[in-house]
């Protein structure tokens, strides 16, 4: 297994995708079916936090004197 930390959140969401379609066609023994949902959960977690990561980041501004600020958008009722 690659190790997930190198992966891009590309390449992890098509791993995930790969498992997903195993797991769907029911014909995996059990012990792999739950080697796969181990790692399926994994991948899962990595894109997660990728998309944490660059929400973050997105979420802040460099002001002409080059400050970092927070950048929020006031959500419309």
């Amino acid at each position: 297994m690659t190790n997930e930390k190198t992966l891009t959140f590309e390449e992890a969401m098509a791993k995930l995708e790969q498992i997903v379609e195993k797991l769907e066609e029911g014909d995996v023994p059990l012990e792999e079916a739950i080697t796969f949902y181990k790692e399926g959960m994994e991948l899962s977690k990595l894109c997660h936090d990728k998309l944490k990561t660059v929400e973050e980041q997105l979420t802040q501004i460099i002001t002409e004197d080059g400050r970092t600020e927070r950048f929020s958008i006031a959500e419309e009722e």
